[in-house]
């Protein structure tokens, strides 16, 4: 662990820090999960207000922070249970713009310095725009600082009136499980999945009208008359599997729909490509781990995307399922192209910050609010 410039100490006490998280994406979750531990070896005391839920999938008491179950809703009930926690508080630090209208509407009337992370891009239309912006207003009005993971969020918190906006170092934690399990290799992933002697493709993502799985069953049609076929794998769950599934089976796509995995990394390193054809996330957690794994990765261009990526993916228009399908026909017959890429994935995946250095950045935030300032 490097060396940093840490609040641990605030006074004679230790720095007490309350975590807001909504429930939501994956990476707002993965990043709440690593930096509390990197601020509880630090000497800082995290306590963590989410869903039960995500504490059982993201074991913040593992990391060593305090949970407390706050459900996601702005109701009077959960709003006082929020102001609860925060109630010793030296600083309250909200992931999301929902985790953030609610911190806000918690610590109203006192003066703790709130910390606001924007993890994604939300989009909404008509009606729910103007309530959209007015939302993000009343937030950025709240907020001692506003962290966005993309210059995009950071330029977004400044147009709504943010008074102190800065770019956040956001690392993509460790991978769930080992990319080289020697008790199960690549060829037995690939044997379990069905994929033996055929391209394996992976996709990511709860099963939502946001993630862009009916565009991949479209962009499928591009390579079902392959020999031999490739097979498309979906790990996730969510609202749209009944939809999904039935379209599979009705038009005979090679698609198999294989529900929430923990074994994430395992699938990346069986797969010969990795699909991201839409994500709500600035920084979606499959491209960097897929760019950390190696797995060349095709993407639609869209959010954060580009700029977190560079060059090191094979980058498509939003939202067009024949190009997508093209690009992953094109790299299927492409091995030096894949290779190239694998290249330049792990090359951009060094230049992204590392966990050390996300909390290294945090910490100094939370220094800078809380410490007393000298005498001018």
């Amino acid at each position: 662990m490097s060396p940093v410039s840490s609040p641990a100490s605030h006074g004679h006490s230790p720095l007490r820090t309350v975590q807001v998280l909504g429930g939501g994406n994956a990476g707002s979750s993965a990043h709440v999960r690593s930096l509390s531990a990197g601020l509880v070896a630090r000497g800082v005391r995290v306590l963590v207000c989410a869903p039960a839920e995500a504490d059982h999938a993201y074991d913040f008491t593992g990391a060593g922070a305090e949970h407390v179950p706050v459900p996601r809703s702005s109701d009077p009930v959960s709003v006082a249970a929020l102001r609860a926690a925060c109630a010793n508080a030296d600083l309250v630090h909200a992931h999301g713009l929902h985790a953030s209208f609610r911190a806000a509407l918690a610590l109203g009337g006192r003066h703790t310095p709130l910390v606001v992370t924007w993890h994604n891009h939300a989009h909404a239309e008509g009606a729910r725009a103007h309530l959209l912006r007015v939302l993000e207003r009343r937030v950025v009005k709240a907020a001692t600082v506003v962290l966005g993971t993309t210059s995009e969020l950071v330029d977004r918190a400044r147009r709504r009136g943010a008074r102190d906006a800065r770019l956040a170092a956001i690392a993509v934690p460790g991978p769930r499980t080992g990319y080289e399990d020697p008790e199960r290799p690549c060829s037995k992933v690939r044997a379990e999945l069905g994929a033996t002697g055929r391209p394996l493709l992976i996709a990511v993502g709860v099963l939502d009208r946001h993630r862009g799985h009916e565009l991949l069953l479209d962009a499928a049609r591009a390579w079902c008359h392959r020999d031999p076929v490739p097979l498309l794998v979906i790990a996730g769950e969510g609202p749209l599997r009944t939809v999904l599934q039935r379209r599979i089976e009705d038009e005979e796509l090679p698609v198999r729909l294989i529900g929430r995995r923990d074994d994430v990394g395992e699938l990346l390193a069986a797969a010969d490509l990795a699909l991201l054809p839409d994500t709500p996330e600035a920084r979606s957690v499959l491209a960097q781990e897929a760019l950390h794994a190696g797995v060349p990765l095709v993407a639609a261009r869209t959010g954060g995307i580009p700029e977190l990526v560079g060059d090191a993916a094979e980058l498509v228009p939003h939202r067009n399922a024949a190009a997508f399908g093209a690009a992953v026909a094109r790299l299927l017959d492409d091995p030096e192209r894949r290779e190239l890429l694998r290249e330049k994935g792990t090359r951009q995946a060094a230049t992204w910050p590392t966990e050390d250095e996300t909390v290294a950045q945090v910490l100094s935030v939370y220094d800078e609010l809380t410490q007393p300032q000298p005498p001018a």
